[in-house]
């Protein structure tokens, strides 16, 4: 038996068992081992005979005896009865209309029995669920006693139809007896193994599958949460390396010049802006190219910071010209928002001889135009691919599309990457082509994350922060807003609608459920609450609506309507939740508050924090758990996206939180990231042996199987 190999060469699986462990990515012996239990269950926090209540529901561990089906006189159902045994005693236990239970359950197999305690003189259990456990549990210790009070643990695996946990449990009993284990190479150095306390790799597999304490369990997750966050590190840490010793353009930003350019802007820049726009200034001295994570709160002022230090660049010249400057593209992930930002950045430069342009698939516009230099005007793409080659624009605004192989800069310096969280090295690399060198990369992010995340999956980029908000900032009022509270809502957005402001409202739904699928989810659809508030609240107003499934020239349309004031009230999907920027906008009511993370509600509370007017953001649930009131509560208490982040990992984990399909995390790592000491750790092990050179093969290769590290070219 070796690790590749496949658990069809060893188990003999039938058709539904090959489905379920398909489903859970299983495939080979080393995928198995690495199926880390969910929990363990500990028999010595379960119940015992001896200590049994009327009425209580049970989980209990013995075996069972003298199992018999018979019929009864009085209503003729059947019934199997028997007897259940643990160290303390034993009671009488019942299923009716379950004659099969007889024959499925061996005599004196052990197993757990979950049931309800009935009857008060003569107690018994009815309809249990059982389980049959460990086959050598009672050689184990497992029927506790006053003398035998050690904890017996046994690990409860994800499941699938098809697939059981028990399934597993004796599979991998199977797998660890083989002497391949003891010879597997461990991913983890011994020195950063001695350092941290770490088991070894065979030690920590056994340990996490068959435990024989909570201390050996818990040690060996340890490990495995490490390991995880260790492999993203080392992936990252190469990345940073390798950035290093890449060349990059010189600017020559003159500090006094961008100074300049500031303070002609009709606002003052916070301190956090004059701190972050220095310290890309001083990257770009740097003789390799920048690569920076911009994080700011909703409305903290990352486009300011990019247009000082763009500017930065368009009015430097490329090496040996006496002409011409450095070249910057900033991408945008909509066409939308490619457009907010062409506008922005005609107001920033318009008074500069500077020419921009805008690429998406919608069209191509260029400013200044030559008949009219107060306003931008239609290209065609090969006139606008001609400029952005012969280096006449100086700064390209667009959506992906900036990245295509037809896309060719003469002097592309500076990448900015505008709310794009899977905008990575890969795309990062695309762009180093463009020109004569890698251009510095800049990537902002309006979407607070707990520093573990941002430290695992942008550990090859340095971070700065925007944690100050500008001044001329309004204030807002959320509120939390049951059934029973809502007309008052509707009255505040009628009376900020009579006085010309505009309101979103945000539906977790696009289209009503279908009532024939009974999981379908429940809660208001764009659709249907705008045919509603038309009909029923907000008759005398223009309602539109914008979702995913519209078309980008649809969006664009909806946006530009709203964006002039010709929609009164928005009706959407949490489509607008990045960037959108319509200042007129000061009221959000978000429909089924409780379906979104803390972090999301933030971001479309942000939509209506763009003027200096007051805003209100009401959240509306659609039901309320105890949690969830703690978490809205918690949204309306404070500001700080960054702290709701770190509360929202808490409350919610890290799993549900940002989806372990989405970063390429496993449940355990998900779990590692509540953990700051950890990812530390696992940071610095990386930095050290990746400075000293020291990453062993396996770890180099692992780490590009699993989407750390790029394989290099």
């Amino acid at each position: 038996m070796n690790p590749g190999d496949l658990l069809t060469e060893h188990f003999r699986l039938v058709p539904d068992q090959k489905k379920a462990l398909h489903r859970l990515k299983v495939a080979t012996i080393h995928d198995l081992l690495y199926h880390f239990p969910v929990r363990y269950d500990n028999i010595q926090e379960s119940g015992t005979v001896a200590s049994l209540a009327h009425g209580t529901t049970v989980t209990l561990y013995g075996k069972l005896s003298r199992l018999t089906a018979k019929k009864l006189w009085k209503s003729r159902r059947t019934a199997t009865e028997g007897w259940f045994e643990d160290g303390s005693g034993r009671i009488k236990v019942i299923w009716f209309n379950q004659p099969y239970i007889s024959k499925m359950v061996p005599e004196n197999v052990v197993v757990k029995l979950s049931g309800t305690v009935a009857g008060k003189e003569k107690p018994y259990i009815t309809n249990p669920e059982i389980e049959v456990v460990a086959g050598n549990a009672i050689a184990d210790g497992l029927f506790r006693t006053e003398e035998n009070s050690e904890a017996v643990l046994f690990p409860v695996y994800p499941e699938s139809q098809g697939i059981t946990s028990r399934w597993m449990y004796h599979a991998l009993k199977k797998i660890l007896a083989e002497r391949f284990v003891q010879e597997l190479e461990d991913p983890i150095p011994s020195e950063v193994r001695d350092t941290y306390h770490l088991p070894d790799l065979p030690s920590a597999l056994i340990r996490v599958h068959l435990p024989k304490t909570v201390r050996d369990a818990e040690a060996s997750r340890k490990r495995f949460s490490f390991e995880e966050m260790f492999v993203l590190q080392i992936g990252k840490q190469i990345e940073r390396k390798r950035n290093t010793e890449l060349p990059a353009f010189r600017v020559q930003a003159d500090p006094g010049r961008v100074e300049q350019f500031t303070a002609s802007l009709p606002f003052p820049l916070t301190g956090a802006q004059q701190r972050v726009i220095g310290d890309i200034l001083t990257d770009f001295e740097k003789p390799h190219p920048m690569a920076r994570l911009l994080e700011g709160d909703v409305g903290s002022g990352k486009t300011v910071v990019a247009a000082a230090t763009a500017y930065a660049v368009v009015t430097s010249r490329p090496k040996g010209r006496i002409s011409g400057t450095l070249q910057v593209a900033y991408m945008a992930p909509t066409e939308i928002l490619a457009g907010q930002h062409f506008l922005s950045f005609i107001e920033f430069y318009r008074h500069l001889p500077i020419n921009i342009a805008l690429l998406t698939g919608s069209g191509c516009f260029k400013f200044p135009s030559k008949i009219n230099r107060e306003k931008p005007t239609a290209i065609s793409r090969a006139q606008l691919l001609k400029w952005v080659a012969n280096g006449e624009i100086a700064m390209l605004i667009g959506t992906h599309a900036l990245i295509q192989k037809s896309i060719k800069f003469a002097h592309l310096a500076y990448a900015i990457v505008d709310e794009q969280h899977r905008f990575g090295t890969a795309q990062r690399q695309k762009l180093a082509h463009k020109g004569d060198a890698p251009p510095h990369f800049l990537s902002m992010s309006a979407t607070p994350m707990p520093r573990t995340l941002a430290l695992t999956m942008y550990g090859d980029l340095d971070i700065s922060v925007l944690d100050e908000l500008p001044k001329d900032r309004a204030g807002i009022e959320t509120r939390l807003v049951p059934k029973e509270k809502r007309s008052e809502a509707y009255s505040i957005m009628r009376r900020e609608l009579s006085l010309g402001r505009q309101v979103y409202v945000i539906c977790p739904r696009i289209d009503e459920p279908d009532p024939e699928k009974e999981m379908a989810l429940r809660a208001r659809s764009v659709v249907a609450e705008a045919k509603r508030l038309k009909k029923e609240v907000f008759p005398e107003y223009t309602i539109g609506v914008l979702h995913g499934k519209m078309t980008p020239a649809d969006k664009d349309s909806i946006m530009k309507l709203f964006s002039n004031g010709t929609i009164h009230i928005l009706v959407a999907t949490s489509v607008v939740e990045v960037g959108v920027n319509v200042p007129n906008a000061t009221i959000i009511m978000i429909e089924g508050a409780e379906r979104f993370g803390l972090a999301q509600l933030h971001q479309l509370r942000g939509r209506v924090l763009r003027s200096a007017h007051t805003a209100y953001c009401f959240l509306a649930p659609e039901s309320l758990s105890e949690t969830s009131r703690n978490r809205l509560k918690a949204i309306a208490k404070t500001r700080d996206g960054f702290a709701l982040a770190e509360q929202d990992l808490l409350l919610r984990g890290a799993g549900d939180l940002y989806g372990r399909s989405q970063w390429g995390i496993s449940d355990l790592g998900m779990e590692a990231l509540k953990n700051p000491k950890l990812i530390e750790a696992a940071r610095e092990a990386a930095r050290y042996l990746v400075e000293k050179d020291a990453v062993l093969p396996n770890l180099i290769e692992r780490a590009e199987r699993t989407g750390a590290l790029l394989h290099e070219e």
